[in-house]
This record gives C-alpha cells, sequence and structure tokens, in this order.
C-alpha cells in the first residue's frame, strides 16, 4: 500500500492526508510543495474579493511612483497563499484554528514570484478540555524563488488523534 492511502475495500484505496496529534514532534520541519506563481490576476482578484481598495495593488501607474515601483502583492493574500500551502501537512486534521500570531512580511511580493512555505513544530500539549484532541503551534516561513524570506507567522491549532478526525470517522 501506498503512504497517505487506506484500503476501504478489496482493490480499492483512498487517498488520505494531514497528521494526528501524535505524529506531530517538536523540531520537525515540514516542506510544502508544490510551490506557487502569484500572477497578476491572482493579486486582483484577491483585491476585489476583500474589499481592498489600495491601488498599490491594482493600479500600475500609481504603483510605478511607489518606491516599488511595481504594483505588490496584497498582504493578506500572501499570508492565505502560504496558510493553504500548508494544509496537507499541518492542518488537514485540525477541528480548529486557534490563532495566528506575529505575522511578520519581510519582503515585498510581486507578480511572478514563486512561493515556497515550510513548517516548524514549535510545541504542542494534550488539550485540556478535549481528550479526543491536542494543540499544536507552528511556525510558517514563506520564500521566494530567490530564497527571500517574504513572510513568517505562528499558528495554533487544534488538532484530532489518531482515529478522532472527520477523515477517520465518515466513510463517504
Amino acid at each position: 500500500m501506498v503512504q497517505n492511502t487506506k484500503q476501504i475495500a478489496p482493490n480499492r484505496y483512498r487517498e488520505s492526508f494531514g497528521r494526528s496529534y501524535e505524529d506531530f514532534h517538536v523540531g520537525d520541519v515540514y516542506e510544502h510543495r508544490p510551490g506557487r506563481t502569484i500572477t497578476q490576476t491572482d493579486n486582483i482578484w484577491f483585491t476585489l474579493l476583500t474589499m481592498n481598495t489600495h491601488p498599490m495593488h491594482f493600479d500600475e501607474e500609481y504603483a510605478k511612483a511607489s518606491e516599488f515601483g511595481q504594483c505588490i502583492v496584497c498582504s493578506p493574500f500572501t499570508v492565505a497563499l502560504l496558510v493553504g500551502m500548508s494544509v496537507t501537512d499541518v492542518s488537514q486534521k485540525a477541528i480548529a484554528n486557534l490563532g495566528w500570531t506575529d505575522i511578520r512580511l519581510t519582503h515585498p511580493v510581486y507578480a511572478g514570484d514563486t512561493l515556497y512555505a515550510e513548517s516548524e513544530v514549535l510545541e504542542k500539549r494534550e488539550s485540556s478540555s478535549r481528550p479526543n484532541a491536542g494543540i499544536v503551534t507552528v511556525r510558517t516561513t514563506g520564500k521566494n524563488q530567490k530564497g527571500d524570506v517574504v513572510c513568517v507567522f505562528t499558528r495554533t491549532m487544534l488538532i484530532a488523534k489518531t482515529g478522532q478526525s472527520v477523515e477517520e470517522k465518515v466513510n463517504y
């Protein structure tokens, strides 16, 4: 059987993603792949979806006059993309996201940049109120194709223990 697959019937398999609480170990680093190249269309759509009206994200003439000389990617899009890239490794079996802290945007991101991410497990502990879960905290770092760190944040999640995730309980 292939890793991340479970047999659900004879000759029938289903992909399985994510880590249960017990699979996390402080100090482990998970490299999230594939990377993602950002387009200006992505950037404009995100600004429209979130009602962000700052012209640095969609007005090329305005942006030419800025210190960056071009449009920059909307910061919340950068964070959202890095979170999304980390899901299969760190929160696929999460019951809930408990929070993001220490978000730092350390380098501008431009259309055409390809982002890569990795997450380091900082701490974990049993949940005091939910015996079926534990609390895991990771630090996610996003880098562009040149290796420049563009964003770093800390994320805390309530993670299901083995056999307790929705995926493991539902037969769909």
